[in-house]
C-alpha cells in the first residue's frame, strides 16, 4: 500500500530491542502495542502528518544507509565464518569476531566465500549486458533471456544451488555447513489482539496494560515509521523516485494493525530484506504481493525445505545487497558543497554503530539546530553612506529579531556622527508578532538617540501587519531610488 516499491516490512532488530522494553516479555503486550501503534501511524497518515519527515536531511540519510550497511554486512560475517555466540552491538561483534577468529568452519568460509563472488559476478554480468535487438537472430534473443533472468534471481539461485550442496553433503553423512534448521510449519490462526490478561492475582485490563506500556505507545510507531521512511528515501535517492510519506504512514498503520490479528508484534522497515528485495529487480510496490505470498505459501508447506539453507548463503546474499548502499563519495561532496553539512553526517554515521535509532535521532536534532541557527542569524549586509543602509539575506523571523536589533543599534551608534537607518526589506515576505515588537522597540531605541528607521521595499502582506501595528514613527519607502 505504500510509494516505495522496494522497502519491506517486518520484524527488524531494533524494533524487537524496543518492544521487549515496552511489553515485558509477554506475548499480550507486544501484540497490541503492535494494534496500538498501527493505529497510531494510520491516525497520522488520515492527518496528513508526513510533513514532519521532511525534516530527515539528506546528510542524515547519507549517514544511516552507510553506517547500516557497514553494520549489516559485519553482522553477516558471522554466518560467513560459521562463528556461535557472537554478540549484536557493533563494537563487541568486531571484537569477538576477531579475537575467535581461529574458529572459523572452513566449510562455512569456502562457501560464503563462493557465493559472494558468484553474487558479483551476475551482477556485474548483468550490468554489463547488452540489450537484444528484435531483428537479432532468436538463439541471441533466448540467450539474452537466460542470462539476464539468471542474473536478475541470482539471489534465489544461489541459496538454491547452496541448499543442494548441504543436502547432498547430509545425504554422504558429513555435514561441514551451520544451516537454517527447523522452522515450525503452519500459519498463525487469524483473531483479534486480546485487550486484557489474566494475572495470578485477576485481569490486567485495558487500562492498565496502556499505563504500563507508557511512552513506548509513542517511541514504538515513530521509530518504527522513522526507520522505514529513512530506508525508503535512501532506496528512492538512488532509483529516483519520489516517495508520499503520508503515504507510507498509512500502509505500516495497515500492517501493524492487521498484523496483530495475526499475533504480530510492531513491524518496520528492514534495511536487509529492502536492499535484497531491490537488488532482486523489484519494480512496484506489488512486489510486496509476491513476497507475501511467497512466505504464506513457504509457511504452509515448504519449511521442511528450509532446514538445508546454509546460513553462509543467506549472509552472502544479504552482504551482496547492502555493500553498495556504502556511499563513500558522499563525504568528498559534502567538503566540497557545504562543510557544514558534514556535521549531521557523521554523527549518524557515528552513533548508528552504537545504536540505528539514536543515529537518526540525533542527526535531525543536529539537522534541526543548524536549520534553527541559520534562521536565527539571517546574513546582514550594511553599506555605509549618509543613511546606513541594512539589507537581509533572508527572511525576518523572531529568533532573528535581536540580532537585527543589536547589528543595527551596534553599526549606527558607532557611526560618527551617528546615522539613521534604511532597512531592505524585499526577502521578508510574512512577520510575526515578535518581530512588530522588535521593531518596535529598535525605532524607540533609535529614536532616543535622535535617529531615525525607515523601511524600503515592503512587500504588501508585511506592509499591511506594521500599518495595523501603528508603530510610533514607523515610515517607509516603496523603493530604494525614492528613498
Amino acid at each position: 500500500l505504500g510509494t516505495a516499491k522496494d522497502v519491506t516490512l517486518g520484524p527488524t532488530a531494533i524494533m524487537s530491542l524496543l518492544v521487549s522494553s515496552y511489553a515485558f516479555h509477554e506475548p499480550v503486550y507486544a501484540i497490541l502495542l503492535a494494534f496500538l501503534s498501527g493505529c497510531i501511524q494510520l491516525a497520522m497518515g488520515l492527518l496528513h502528518l508526513g510533513f514532519l519527515l521532511d525534516f530527515i536531511s539528506c546528510p542524515v540519510i547519507k549517514g544511516f544507509t552507510s553506517a547500516a550497511s557497514i553494520t549489516i554486512s559485519f553482522n553477516q560475517i558471522k554466518n560467513i565464518l560459521g562463528l556461535q555466540g557472537i554478540p549484536r552491538q557493533f563494537f563487541l561483534q568486531v571484537y569477538e569476531t576477531l579475537r575467535r577468529i581461529g574458529e572459523t568452519r572452513a566449510g562455512d568460509a569456502i562457501l560464503g566465500l563462493a557465493c559472494l563472488a558468484a553474487l558479483a559476478g551476475l551482477q556485474a554480468m548483468k550490468s554489463r549486458l547488452p540489450r537484444a535487438a528484435h531483428a537479432e537472430p532468436l538463439a541471441a534473443r533466448v540467450s539474452y533471456l537466460i542470462v539476464w533472468t539468471s542474473a536478475t534471481a541470482r539471489n534465489a539461485l544461489v541459496v538454491l544451488f547452496a541448499g543442494l550442496v548441504a543436502y547432498s553433503f547430509q545425504v554422504m553423512g558429513s555435514q561441514p555447513l551451520t544451516l537454517t534448521g527447523s522452522i515450525p510449519q503452519g500459519l498463525p490462526a487469524f483473531r483479534l489482539p486480546r485487550f486484557s490478561m489474566a494475572a495470578p492475582n485477576g485481569t490486567i485490563p485495558f487500562r492498565s496494560i496502556v499505563e504500563d506500556m507508557g511512552v513506548g505507545l509513542a517511541v514504538v510507531p515513530l521509530m518504527g515509521l522513522l526507520e522505514t521512511v529513512a530506508i525508503a528515501k535512501a532506496f528512492a535517492s538512488q532509483n529516483d523516485y519520489r516517495i508520499d510519506p503520508n503515504q507510507e504512514l498509512l500502509a505500516m498503520g495497515f500492517a501493524n494493525i492487521l498484523g496483530s490479528f495475526v499475533s504480530s508484534y510492531p513491524i518496520t522497515g528492514s534495511f536487509g530484506r529492502t536492499a535484497v528485495n531491490a537488488q532482486s529487480g523489484v519494480c512496484t510496490p506489488a512486489g510486496g504481493l509476491v513476497t507475501g505470498a511467497l512466505v504464506l505459501l513457504s509457511l504452509a508447506y515448504l519449511t521442511s525445505l528450509f532446514y538445508y539453507i546454509p546460513k553462509a548463503a543467506l549472509a552472502a546474499v544479504i552482504i551482496s545487497a547492502v555493500v553498495p548502499m556504502f556511499d563513500a563519495g558522499i563525504f568528498r561532496t559534502l567538503w566540497r558543497v557545504k562543510r557544514l553539512d558534514l556535521v549531521p553526517l557523521c554523527v549518524t554515521f557515528l552513533l548508528c554503530f552504537w545504536e540505528v535509532q539514536y543515529g537518526i535521532v540525533a542527526g535531525v536534532l543536529v539537522s534541526g539546530i543548524l536549520l534553527l541557527y541559520s534562521i536565527a542569524r539571517p546574513p546582514i549586509k550594511v553599506s555605509e553612506g549618509d543613511v546606513l543602509l541594512v539589507q537581509l539575506g533572508s527572511s525576518l523571523h523572531f529568533p532573528a529579531i535581536e540580532c537585527l536589533r543589536d547589528t543595527v543599534c551596534s553599526r549606527a551608534l558607532a557611526a560618527s556622527p551617528p546615522r539613521s537607518v534604511i532597512l531592505d526589506c524585499c526577502h521578508i515576505s510574512n512577520i510575526d508578532y515578535t518581530v512588530v515588537v522588535g521593531l518596535a522597540e529598535l525605532l524607540q531605541e533609535l529614536r532616543k538617540h535622535g535617529l531615525s528607521l525607515a523601511f524600503c521595499r515592503l512587500q504588501d502582506p508585511v506592509l499591511q501587519v506594521l500599518l495595523s501595528a501603528d508603530l510610533e514613527g514607523f515610515q517607509h519607502f516603496p523603493s530604494r531610488e525614492e528613498a
